[in-house]
C-alpha cells in the first residue's frame, strides 16, 4: 500500500527523531488521514531492525484496526495481549496489546524490561493516565511513538510530560486543501441552550448534568434537524445513553429513520451495518463512536455533547470528514450554548490555530446563524480582520522601535512582517522547549539579524532558526533588510523577495540614504507584487 506524501514524510520524521536521540516522540494526524497506515509502516521498519514492537490501545476496536492494517498494508501478522490471549511464546515480532490488560502487575511481571524495543500508543492523548505510565515505566529503554488526532487533553496536563518532541503534524486545513479530507461547512443554529447550571468535572462538563440540561430542548433540536439534514447521513453525539435513546425516539416521530447504539447494545454490529447500508439515516450515540469506527458516507455531524476538550471535539467531528463519492462537504451543526463564551469548543477550534481568530470566526458564524459557512473561508476572512487590527498595534510599536539605536531585529517585528501566526502565538510544549535558548542558538540568531534577548525559550529559538533557514532557501528577505526598510515606512517587507529588497536598499544608498523621488513607502509594492511569506 503506497503511502501518501505526508504519510511518508511523517514516517521519516518519526524515525529521524529516534535517530537524533529523542526516544519519545509524537505524531499528529487528523482523523481520517491514515494514522494506522503510518504507524504500521513504522512498526514494520522496526521489525526489520530486529525490534519487538508493542502497539497499545485502550479499546478492542482500535486493536482490531491495527492488526487489520498490519496484515493489509505491510503483510505482517501479530500476536495479541488481551484478556485470555497472550503473546508470550509467539514468534510474531509485533504485539497489539490492551492497556487494561497489560497495566496489571501480574501481567507486566511476565515480561523482562527489554522485551519490547518500540512501543506505539494509538490515541496518545490518553497516554498521561496512570495505566499507560505503568506500562512505559516497565519498559524504560523502549522507543515510544504516540499517535493522536490532536495533542490536547481534558485534564489540561501537557503531553510534553510524556513525550520529548513533536516529530510531525499534518493539520486539518492542510488535509482539506490537499484533497484528503472533506471540506467542512458549519451552521450555527439560533437555539439558545442554557448550560449555566452544568458542573465541571476533570476539566470538562459533567455528563450527568448535561443530560438534564439538554432534555428540555430535544424536540426543538429535532425540528431544526428536520430543516437542515433530513436528506443527510447524520451522526448525533449526546452525553448520556438515556438521552441518546430518548432523542432517537423523538427523531422517529419527526420522520427520521433513526437508530441508537451504545456500549450495552446486543445488536451493535448490525445497527452500525444497517446505518452504513443506508437503511437508517441518523445514528444517535453517547460518545461510543468517537474512536475506532469509520463510515465515510457520514455527511452531517450534530454535537449535542458540548465540551471544553478540543481532542474530544475533533474526534466527534472526525467521524464525518472522510471522503466519499458524491459527498462535497460535511455539514456541522453548532448550537448557541449559553456558558462561559471562550471555554467551549466550537467549529472554529477545528481549523484556527490562533485563539483570537477562532473567537472572531465563532462570532461571525453566530451572526450568520441558519446559513452554512465554509470553515476555510471563514478562517481566512477572520484572519484578515485580526491582522488588520494587529497591524495598527504594530505600527505604533514600530514607531517606538525606530527611536532605538538597535542593529538587530526584534522578533515581534520579524514575525508580524512575515505574517507568521505560528511564531507570534507560539507556546512551548515539551521540556527542552521551555528552557532558555542555548548559546549556539543565541549566536545563530545574532548572526542572522534577530535580537536574541527577546526570544524567551529554546523552542521559540528553534522555530525562528528553522523559519530563517527556509526563507533563505526560498530567496526571501533577511531580518536586517526587513528592519532597514520597515524603519523607513515600507510595509510587510517580510513577504518580499531578497532581490527586491536589495534593489530598493541600493536605490536608497545611491540617493544619499534618502528615499528616492516618487517612492511612497506605505503603499509601495515591489515589482511583481508581494510574495508569499515562509
Amino acid at each position: 500500500m503506497e503511502l501518501r506524501p505526508y504519510q511518508q514524510a511523517a514516517r521519516e520524521a518519526v524515525e529521524g527523531e529516534w535517530k537524533e536521540g529523542r526516544r519519545r516522540t509524537l505524531l499528529v494526524l487528523p482523523t481520517g488521514c491514515g494514522k494506522t497506515i503510518v504507524f504500521a509502516n513504522i512498526a514494520a521498519d522496526c521489525v526489520r531492525q530486529g525490534d519487538r514492537v508493542l502497539i497499545l490501545a485502550h479499546r478492542g476496536e482500535l486493536l482490531e484496526q491495527a492488526a487489520d492494517k498490519l496484515r493489509k498494508a505491510v503483510k505482517l501478522g501479530c500476536a495479541t495481549e488481551k484478556a485470555g490471549e497472550t503473546c508470550i511464546g509467539s514468534w510474531y515480532r509485533i504485539v497489539v496489546g490492551s492497556v487494561q490488560t497489560l497495566m496489571r502487575e501480574s501481567r507486566l511481571g511476565r515480561f523482562p524490561p527489554d522485551y519490547f524495543g518500540t512501543i506505539i500508543i494509538d490515541e496518545a492523548h490518553h497516554a498521561i493516565s496512570d495505566s499507560y505510565q505503568r506500562i512505559l515505566e516497565h519498559f524504560p529503554g523502549a522507543r515510544v511513538l504516540g499517535v493522536t488526532a490532536t495533542p490536547d487533553r481534558g485534564d489540561m496536563k501537557n503531553l510534553g510530560q510524556v513525550f520529548q518532541s513533536l516529530a510531525y503534524e499534518y493539520t486539518l486545513p492542510k488535509a482539506i486543501k490537499e484533497g484528503y479530507l472533506s471540506p467542512i461547512r458549519a451552521m450555527t443554529i439560533p437555539l439558545k441552550l442554557d448550560l449555566s447550571g452544568v458542573a465541571v468535572q476533570a476539566g470538562d462538563f459533567r455528563a450527568a448534568d448535561l443530560g438534564s440540561a439538554l432534555d428540555p430542548y430535544l424536540h426543538q433540536i429535532a425540528d431544526e434537524m428536520a430543516k437542515h439534514c433530513a436528506d443527510r447521513r447524520t451522526v448525533v453525539f449526546l452525553p448520556l445513553v438515556t438521552t441518546s435513546k430518548k432523542f432517537r425516539d423523538i427523531l422517529i416521530t419527526k420522520g427520521f429513520r433513526a437508530a441508537e447504539v451504545n456500549g450495552e447494545s446486543a445488536d451493535r454490529a448490525e445497527t452500525l451495518a444497517a446505518f452504513e447500508r443506508g437503511e437508517t439515516n441518523v445514528l444517535c450515540n453517547s460518545m461510543l463512536l468517537t474512536e475506532g469506527w469509520d463510515c465515510p458516507a457520514v455527511d452531517c455531524i450534530v454535537v449535542l455533547r458540548p465540551t471544553k476538550v478540543r481532542a474530544l471535539y475533533s474526534q466527534m467531528v472526525g467521524r464525518g470528514t472522510r471522503l466519499f463519492p458524491g459527498k462535497d462537504h460535511l455539514l456541522l451543526l453548532d448550537f448557541l450554548w449559553h456558558t462561559e463564551r471562550h471555554e467551549l469548543c466550537h467549529p472554529a477550534n477545528l481549523i484556527c490555530e490562533n485563539e483570537e481568530v477562532a473567537q472572531r470566526v465563532t462570532a461571525n458564524l453566530e451572526e450568520a446563524a441558519g446559513n452554512a459557512v465554509d470553515l476555510e473561508e471563514a478562517e481566512k476572512a477572520a484572519s484578515e480582520e485580526v491582522v488588520q487590527q494587529r497591524e495598527e498595534a504594530l505600527a505604533k510599536k514600530l514607531s517606538e522601535m525606530r527611536k532605538r539605536k538597535q542593529r538587530l531585529v526584534d522578533p515581534l517585528q520579524f514575525e508580524m512582517s512575515i505574517q507568521a501566526e505560528d511564531l507570534s502565538g507560539y507556546v512551548p510544549a515539551f521540556g527542552w522547549e521551555m528552557g532558555p535558548p542555548s548559546g549556539k542558538q543565541v549566536q545563530a540568531l545574532e548572526k542572522l539579524g534577530i535580537l536574541p534577548d527577546a526570544v524567551e525559550n529554546a523552542g521559540k529559538a528553534a522555530k525562528l532558526l528553522d523559519r530563517l533557514d527556509k526563507r533563505r532557501a526560498e530567496g526571501l528577505t533577511t531580518p536586517k533588510q526587513i528592519r532597514f526598510l520597515e524603519n523607513r515606512g515600507f510595509r510587510h517587507v517580510g513577504t518580499w523577495q531578497f532581490a527586491h529588497a536589495s534593489k530598493m536598499i541600493d536605490r536608497i544608498a545611491a540617493n544619499g540614504w534618502k528615499l528616492p523621488r516618487g517612492v511612497t513607502p506605505e503603499s509601495y509594492v515591489p515589482e511583481g507584487g508581494g510574495d508569499a511569506a515562509v
